[in-house]
């Protein structure tokens, strides 16, 4: 892997925000404004890498799912969210409730070594139009001729098509909460609405808060009264148990197909690291984990087992003592090893990459300028130091991701 200079697209900011790249800019504290898409440099992987990093992430997929089994014990306590949380969840891994996508964080810093796990993003990813999206149609632009790690948005089709065909539904309600204020949570499911679009599905877009109960019906409903019977929602599980209707989720019966489903929470809990440690020590794409206390580690990272984009994050390591703002940590703590970050030339990237359906199908790379990829951190495009497939070349024109209807 390595990072390379590129010239950035005269008319780059219109072409993303149509692309619907609309939060492009980010305000610092002091009212710096600052550009999260960064395409005056990308990041290339050899093939041999691409296919390395594709297994370590489908293999991760399925430790997380045997850790995922393994919390719905209880074995690591209530992990923050409470008995029955846990219990909703241990039912939904049971029930094989299909979900849709994710997101691993890896460090990795192409010099051979093996990629080590961050998080796994598996409830409310974001990050999706401009690893789907905005990447791919730079990608077209600027080098026409190379590949790109990057097939989200077909499997994402793929996906949506499977879910209808196994459950015979055909009406779908997708809701953000609109306490976002970016605009990143009302495009991801805007693009989202699209997907599932072109997956054969009837979408009709909604907020979290017009999701209510109807106590005739004894079923969840939209504003209009429309019985809610899939739904695809951008909001975490663990708020989503404090909402008005809370209650109501913990009786199965009488619950709409929710994607990502109930046994997600078990993945995008930091509590996933340490159970993943106690379940496959020594494995080489992992970092050692512990629960509420560091452990035997001299050198680590605290993270809130809810915690978001960096907040409340501490570090602890030789020449660090540092930690974020945040409103995250009552729930409690996981402490990893700390591993810092590949450094190219001042630059810190972390690579996201994205699983559909148990797959591999693409990355998108974030950097930072210190240790914690935070809200301030900066979108960098990949290629692929190979050409692009034929059929890629012959489909560009008119692929199914120039009508997205952002």
């Amino acid at each position: 892997m390595k990072r390379l200079q590129a010239t950035p697209r005269p008319d780059w900011k219109q072409k993303i925000e149509e692309q619907g790249l609309v939060f492009s800019t980010t305000t610092t504290p002091d009212g710096k404004k600052i550009e999260y898409w960064n395409e005056s440099a990308y990041y290339e992987f050899s093939m041999d890498e691409v296919e390395t990093l594709e297994k370590t992430a489908e293999d991760m997929h399925l430790m997380c799912l045997e850790a995922a089994k393994y919390l719905a014990t209880g074995a690591m306590g209530n992990i923050g969210i409470g008995p029955q949380a846990l219990e909703l969840a241990a039912e939904s891994l049971q029930a094989g409730d299909m979900d849709i996508y994710g997101r691993f964080d890896f460090v990795y810093d192409g010099r051979g070594g093996p990629a080590k796990m961050l998080e796994y993003n598996a409830d409310t990813p974001t990050g999706l139009i401009e690893a789907s999206v905005a990447q791919w149609f730079w990608l077209q632009d600027v080098f026409p001729e190379k590949d790109q790690w990057n097939g989200i948005h077909e499997a994402l089709i793929r996906q949506w098509k499977k879910l209808q065909y196994r459950t015979g539904m055909s009406t779908l309600h997708i809701a953000h909460s609109e306490a976002e204020q970016s605009g990143e949570d009302w495009m991801t499911a805007a693009y989202m609405r699209d997907v599932a679009g072109q997956g054969g599905w009837t979408t009709i877009g909604i907020n979290m808060s017009d999701v209510g109960w109807d106590p005739n019906l004894n079923r969840f409903v939209d504003l209009d009264n429309f019985m809610i019977s899939t739904i695809f929602k951008l909001y975490p599980w663990e708020l989503m148990m404090k909402e008005p209707f809370g209650q109501r989720l913990l009786q199965r019966a009488h619950n709409p197909r929710w994607l990502e489903p109930a046994w997600k929470m078990l993945l995008s809990n930091k509590a996933l690291l340490a159970a993943l440690w106690h379940l496959f020590p020594d494995h080489p794409n992992l970092l050692p984990a512990y629960l509420n206390e560091p452990g035997p580690l001299k050198e680590w990272v605290a993270k809130p087992l809810h915690g978001r984009e960096g907040d409340n994050i501490r570090i602890h390591a030789a020449g660090i003592n540092m930690e974020q703002p945040g409103g995250y940590g009552r729930e409690g703590w996981c402490y990893q090893q700390f591993h810092s970050l590949p450094d190219f030339e001042g630059n810190h990237p972390v690579l996201g990459l994205w699983v559909v359906d148990g797959e591999s199908v693409g990355c998108g790379i974030r950097e930072s300028d210190g240790p914690i990829t935070d809200y301030f951190c900066r979108f960098v495009p990949n290629t692929i130091d190979a050409p692009a497939p034929l059929s890629v070349q012959a489909a560009s024109a008119s692929s199914s991701k120039a009508g997205i209807a952002l």
